[in-house]
């Protein structure tokens, strides 16, 4: 294989940009995936609240952890795609002006 190293300012970018999205698009997920699971769960609404909450810390410690272990940033960039139909599923009903 005549696989060249990247240079160290294309090293730290990747880095940099791995950092970003582990905080800003984990953030961004786990709000997401919250949020859904709040209204998913089969549950009372406070108690599927809190539960939700408390998942949310697995799941930005997954998130974050994929970003770091992903081989390329296009499976990191996907995986944090995947936190939109939860968003969609979460916040509809605030989007359309109810709350169901």
């Amino acid at each position: 294989m005549n696989r060249s190293l990247p240079s160290a300012g294309a090293a730290w970018q990747r880095a940099g940009l791995r950092v970003a999205l582990a905080v800003f698009g984990g953030y961004a997920f786990t709000y997401a995936a919250t949020a859904a699971l709040a209204r998913l769960l089969p549950l009372a609404t406070f108690d599927a609240v809190v539960v939700a909450t408390l998942l949310s810390f697995v799941i930005y410690l997954a998130s974050v952890l994929w970003v770091f272990a992903a081989a390329s940033l296009r499976r990191v960039l996907a995986l944090l795609a995947c936190g939109l139909p939860f968003a969609l599923f979460g916040f509809w009903p605030h989007w359309i002006g109810g709350i169901a």
